[in-house]
């Protein structure tokens, strides 16, 4: 114990970036330091420990087993380090930044999160709308919602809500292009993107397998929100889900022509956050917040 006191911070910080890495390389570019200077530490902190802590082969490097058990802890240490720091710079009030989807923000979260403001006072709040990947390690985010399937390493991930989806246009487009009797008649219309995979399920419940949808104009405007608009604006018949547009729905700027709805059973929203920071008071406040709201309101 004596001398597992005496080893220097900056190895174990070293060890940690590398284990993250499984890289001396990246290590040292993320550190700043030449790749010389992270072996050396590596070296210094195997020789303390008595142990190797990786197995080194050409070209790539990985974990032993004592370094697979001690990499976790050294990440979580720091990052209770990180957090008490920045709790202390922050002060008495805290920001939250949610990276999130378009689609997301505009027809869930928006109109929910003043609820979690009155729940955590002392939180305020920053919302950043994007549809791309989130780097915790680079970018300034505390947690971020996506869409998609899965674990990622390092990441904390909570599922949300897995959603539906069936097709929706404008009555103004339903009366300049005809009654819709059948799920085939769509196909008479402008479909706005078309590419998308859940037209192609969609088409195949509503026994219509032949639909030919590779043929068609690609337009893809990248969140259900804006091609919600684009069919509210009488543009094409957009596949969108029904939790999302019931205001819509209900006020007659956007009809769904048939009852049939399929669920995408592959993916669903996700809400994650780095494991390193799961104790942050402000993530475990929202993470509590968003989990309980879906929890009492499912979609």
């Amino acid at each position: 114990m004596k001398q597992a006191r005496q080893i220097p911070l900056n190895a174990l910080r070293v060890f940690d970036v590398v284990a993250t890495h499984l890289s001396f390389t990246k290590a040292g570019a993320e550190l700043g330091i030449t790749q010389t200077a992270v072996s050396y530490q590596i070296k210094l902190l195997e020789e303390m420990l008595a142990t190797p802590l990786f197995v080194r082969r050409p070209r790539r490097i990985e974990l032993t087993e004592v370094g697979a058990r001690l990499a976790p802890k050294i990440g979580e240490a720091f990052g209770l380090i990180a957090e008490a720091l920045t709790s202390v710079l922050a002060g008495a009030e805290e920001t939250l930044v949610i990276s999130t989807t378009p689609t997301f923000a505009a027809h869930w979260l928006a109109s929910r999160i003043g609820k979690f403001q009155l729940a955590a006072p002392h939180v305020a709040v920053r919302m950043i709308a994007s549809l791309d990947l989130v780097d915790f390690a680079r970018e300034p985010v505390d947690v971020a919602i996506r869409y998609g399937s899965g674990d990622q390493p390092g990441l904390v991930t909570h599922e949300l809500m897995r959603i539906d989806y069936a097709p929706m246009l404008s009555p103004s487009l339903i009366e300049s292009a005809g009654p819709l009797h059948e799920p085939r008649d769509l196909l008479r219309l402008r479909l706005i993107d078309p590419s998308d995979p859940w037209w192609r399920v969609w088409f195949g419940a509503a026994d219509v397998p032949d639909a030919d949808l590779d043929g068609r104009p690609k337009s893809r405007l990248g969140a259900q929100t804006y091609e919600a608009h684009a069919a509210i604006a009488g543009h094409g018949v957009a596949i969108l889900t029904p939790a999302f547009h019931r205001a819509e729905l209900a006020s007659g700027l956007l009809v769904q022509p048939f009852p049939l709805v399929c669920r995408d059973d592959r993916n669903a929203y996700l809400l994650t956050y780095p494991e390193s920071r799961r104790h942050q008071p402000k993530i475990r406040a929202f993470r509590d917040w968003l989990l309980g709201e879906f929890a009492e309101t499912p979609t």
